[in-house]
């Protein structure tokens, strides 16, 4: 630590209200301390050079009088005691502060006079001497492993550049192995279509990801992205489970022209993939009446910005101006850390995923999520949040190293807090998660591994400061935000279910078409929904009519006349894309639907509210291990049939069947509602069914 931080910090010697020369109680505040102290005081908050005030408590309130960002002077109002903004990092102030506490100075301080013989500058400069190291501060190093193949791409790509410039200028319509892997922190995948490979072999294209906080975008965005499925991609666009929105079949030579246009509508593609912070979930429903939702899609958009990777590669590769070829220096250096506060210079060891929910709404499925928050609300407004970790679907059968995890509850932190805790939380898994395996690199292993509670304490330190338990809070419900509702401030927003996400025009059905209309004529605000759906904002009385004309017109059909399996029922897009698709998902999940419709007539539940979730292979990208029922691809064209979780999503499923033929799902699950319906408690659904009886019994009574 420099000699002028030891200046500034001895500058900020307090005396006690008895002006009797006593140490000041010194107390590290964090960042949230920090921003909140600024918000109440003068409504400036120094982005640019974060400072943290270093000072004395004092009892009462505390008073600015005046202050900046550089190292002004703060007076304390009420006792006239002096200290000062210092800027130091975050990182500096917290080793500086966690090691004095470790070492008992600040409990000395409290107790002990200092002699008159030694200066406020020496007494400081012998702490700071014992704690300016990370080394001093932690007491457990991260292990060093063989750093699996991934990694050692990360490690040599100079922040995910390299080799990724002289690929993309070449004439082949592919990449190789290393620029495929840094890519998808670029927001695209290389693909092929299986379907073709009988044609003459592999035929390269792209998927192109948009990550979307909370689903939130304009109808001139969705306009842009329609064009470009048309002009550049396969005509059709994709709803992501996530909220966010996919592009396929873009070839190479296009790739740059469909990243920078997507740039072009404020929208990004950075980091929608890849091992970083994917894209922030959040309960996507515009209610104004209840200012919680808007509370919520702020920090959605905080916590996505926050996290955003800093590397200059993106703009290089993506943003450069065709006509001058200018374009910025490709980060680098040898502190990773200072080009990627968060990440460094080999990011993450696996993907992370963040949702944010409501008790009353978990549409963000916030116990799938790596990190999820679930918002505790006050007098319509959220004072904090319940902060889960470990959440996780991907899994290996063949693996039994792996496994489906839901999140379990941390810590509760205020609402100033959650992004800074967030941090701690990333940081963290970057510096001890697995970087040798990937198979078990997601955080829910290093959870399962160090336990919950060691996981927490390492939070902490790297916070900065102790965090209380989380708040008895769970979830109740999901709010799919589905059909006409009332803003509640004299608007309407209308939840348009939309099958498997895929927007196109198909024969008589034009989704695509119909959407040209609505946001052409009405331009209204958009969301998008963790279940593939999407939401239209802000809406007047009189838009009702003209919105469910311009629908049918199109032979789109009102999520009114949409069935509620199929409402509640998503499928990963799989086959022929996918190249890890195992079997088909949503391909056939529609037929699947249509054939479980007949049967639920049959048995009078059509009205039953229940989820189905399919995926083409074990990796849960549509999160079926939390579901009501799960169809997770095996083998070709065989299935294995998860039952017993539920709409609420906070608790696993389990596996009924194993290795179903396609055939046979629907009469297997049909068995299973025939045996619902004469067998269910009064208002028990069809998962807490599933739940309460377990496999082995509902294999005894269910078998056909």
């Amino acid at each position: 630590m420099s000699t002028s931080h030891v200046e500034r910090f001895s500058a900020a010697k307090a005396l006690d209200r008895s002006g009797n020369g006593e140490s000041a109680d010194v107390s590290p505040w964090n960042v949230s301390h920090y921003r909140r102290f600024c918000e109440d005081a003068r409504g400036d908050i120094c982005t640019e050079n974060l400072c943290f005030l270093l000072g004395c408590r004092m009892s009462g309130a505390w008073h600015v009088a005046e202050g900046s960002a550089g190292g002004g002077d703060v007076g304390l109002a009420k006792t006239g005691v002096r200290v000062m903004i210092v800027p130091w990092s975050f990182d500096e102030l917290r080793q500086g502060m966690l090691a004095m506490r470790f070492l008992g100075a600040l409990r000395k301080a409290r107790h002990q006079r200092r002699p008159s013989s030694v200066s406020p500058a020496e007494t400081v400069q012998s702490l700071l001497n014992k704690v300016t190291t990370k080394e001093n501060m932690r007491t457990e190093k991260p292990k060093k492993e063989k750093l699996s193949a991934v990694e050692v791409i990360k490690q040599d790509s100079n922040y995910l550049l390299e080799p990724i410039p002289a690929e993309l200028a070449d004439e082949n319509d592919f990449f190789g192995k290393a620029s495929i892997q840094l890519l998808k922190h670029h927001g695209t995948y290389q693909q092929d279509n299986r379907d073709d490979r009988k044609k003459g072999g592999k035929h390269y294209s792209f998927m192109v990801r948009t990550a979307i906080p909370g689903g939130k975008l304009t109808s001139e965005q969705l306009l842009a992205e329609l064009d470009l499925c048309d002009e550049l991609g396969n005509t059709t666009l994709r709803i992501t489970t996530r909220q966010g929105l996919q592009l396929h079949g873009i070839l190479k030579s296009n790739l740059k022209q469909t990243i920078r246009r997507i740039n072009e509508t404020q929208l990004t593609t950075l980091a929608a993939c890849g091992d970083v912070e994917r894209n922030v979930m959040c309960s996507p429903c515009p209610y104004k009446g209840d200012p919680v939702y808007d509370q919520m899609q702020a920090l959605a958009d905080k916590m996505a910005k926050h996290l955003q990777p800093r590397t200059t590669a993106y703009h290089e590769l993506w943003l450069t101006d065709s006509e001058t070829g200018e374009k910025q220096l490709a980060g680098g250096g040898s502190d990773g850390h200072t080009l990627e506060p968060i990440y460094g210079p080999t990011y993450l060891p696996r993907k992370f995923k963040t949702g944010i929910s409501l008790p009353g709404d978990n549409s963000a499925d916030i116990y799938s999520q790596d990190l999820g928050l679930l918002a505790i609300c006050k007098d319509w407004s959220v004072i904090g949040y319940n902060m889960l970790v470990g959440g996780g679907f991907g899994s290996t059968p063949s693996a039994k190293k792996t496994f489906a995890a839901i999140a379990q509850p941390m810590c509760f932190v205020s609402a100033t807090q959650a992004i800074d805790v967030a941090e701690a939380v990333v940081k963290v898994q970057r510096d001890y998660g697995n970087r040798a395996d990937r198979k078990v690199a997601r955080l829910k292993y290093l959870i399962h591994n160090w336990g919950l509670d060691r996981f927490k304490q390492k939070v902490e330190e790297y916070y900065g400061a102790e965090l209380p338990a989380p708040r008895p809070v769970t979830v109740e419900a999901h709010n799919d935000g589905m059909g006409w509702h009332a803003q509640g401030d004299g608007r309407w927003f209308y939840g348009l279910n939309v099958e498997n996400g895929r927007i196109k025009d198909e024969g008589l059905y034009r989704l695509k078409s119909a959407l040209r209309q609505i946001c052409q004529e009405l331009k209204p605000k958009l969301r998008l929904t963790a279940h593939q759906s999407i939401i239209f904002c802000d809406l007047d009385e009189s838009d009702r009519e003209r919105i469910e004309k311009t629908l049918r017109e199109h032979c789109v059909p009102l999520t009114e006349e949409t069935s509620a399996a199929r409402r509640w029922s998503m499928a990963c897009p799989a086959l022929p894309t996918c190249g890890l698709a195992i079997t088909e998902s949503e391909r056939v999940l529609p037929s699947m639907m249509d054939q479980l419709e007949a049967e639920l007539d049959k048995l009078g539940l059509s009205e039953e509210v229940f989820t189905t979730r399919m995926t083409g292979c074990p990796n849960g990208c549509a999160r079926p291990y939390n579901s009501d029922i799960g169809l997770v691809g095996k083998s070709a064209d065989k299935y294995t049939i998860f039952l017993g979780g539920r709409v609420q999503g906070d608790r696993l499923n389990f596996v009924y069947k194993d290795k179903v033929p396609t055939a046979e799902v629907v009469p297997a699950l049909a068995a299973v509602f025939r045996h619902f319906k004469t067998g269910r408690q009064q208002g028990e659904a069809f998962g807490d069914f599933c739940h309460r009886l377990g496999a082995e019994k509902l294999l005894v009574e269910c078998d056909v």
